[in-house]
């Protein structure tokens, strides 16, 4: 008679399934902590957004203004490494270490776009040209690459990369294109901002009425949140024979700056923006 070995032959079968589980459930613990380092896409991220827009067009303009232009952008560069290196770091969603990053890039993108005109002489058309390739080009490789654009599905150091890299391109485009519609085309800093108003209401309304893909309109209401708040932010703050209020860019960038710092922390006690975990079929 053979002997009874139905418990022997399920036991090495359990053995051999419970670390496959345990690796399967520590891979998705590990993409959670990674998704959480970008906030969720509210109202709030939108407003914050603006604002930094803004304050990196007066804050770079103030600067420029103080002291040395090309110290500033020392200055700038060295803020924007410590905010990314800060950002890379952390493995989770920290509101202030994320939009410190943010704001920086808004500075020192705004340098960039600022020096190509002021230093190199090349028109803002020019620029906002350049700078459309440049950005076109991150995304086609970051879709070649990773098959998505999805800011959802940011669970890898490359694709993280990618996002930076996108994110430093929308800021140096809007900032071009910004001041080639103010000064190029002659419309003014508030007829410019009205301008971008609108064109940043579009993707929504695309979006709503038509069924418009999502990531297509969140990277086009991204891009030109940098106009829109840069123009509205020189209109308050430029000299009024530059056709600005002249309520001065110092200033500006102070209010800005308490207002961010305000919204970060109701963001970071409230949990408001905090992304949740994963969904490999989103988007």
């Amino acid at each position: 008679m053979m002997p009874h070995i139905r418990g022997n032959a399920t036991t090495p079968i359990e053995t051999d399934m419970k670390p496959k589980s345990s690796h399967l459930e520590s891979s998705l613990r590990h993409r959670k902590r990674l998704v959480k380092k970008l906030p969720e896409i509210t109202a709030l991220f939108w407003i914050i957004k603006l604002l930094t827009t803004g304050m990196g067009e007066t804050t770079s303009d103030y600067l420029a203004h103080q002291m040395n232009p090309v110290f500033a952008v020392a200055l700038g560069g060295i803020g924007l490494f410590i905010a990314l290196f800060l950002q890379f770091s952390a493995r989770r969603y920290i509101p202030w270490v994320y939009w410190l990053a943010i704001v920086m890039v808004a500075i020192f993108g705004t340098m960039v776009a600022d020096a190509i005109h002021v230093g190199l002489g090349i028109s803002y058309l020019l620029s906002t040209a350049g700078f459309s390739v440049v950005l076109g080009s991150i995304f086609a490789v970051w879709y070649m690459s990773e098959k998505t654009l999805s800011i959802h599905r940011i669970h890898t150091f490359r694709r993280e990369l990618f996002y930076w890299a996108t994110v430093m391109a929308t800021f140096a485009l809007g900032t071009a294109a910004g001041d080639m519609t103010a000064s190029t085309l002659n419309l003014g800093y508030l007829t410019s901002g009205l301008l971008f108003a609108l064109l940043f209401s579009l993707p929504a309304v695309a979006y709503w009425r038509s069924g418009l893909n999502k990531i297509a309109t969140f990277w086009l209401a991204y891009i030109l949140t940098r106009p829109l708040g840069a123009s509205l932010a020189d209109w308050i703050g430029r000299p009024q024979d530059l056709g600005g209020v002249g309520f001065g860019t110092g200033h500006i960038s102070l209010i800005l700056g308490i207002l961010i710092a305000a919204l970060v922390a109701y963001s970071t006690y409230s949990q408001a923006g905090v992304a949740g975990a994963v969904n490999p079929k989103s988007e």
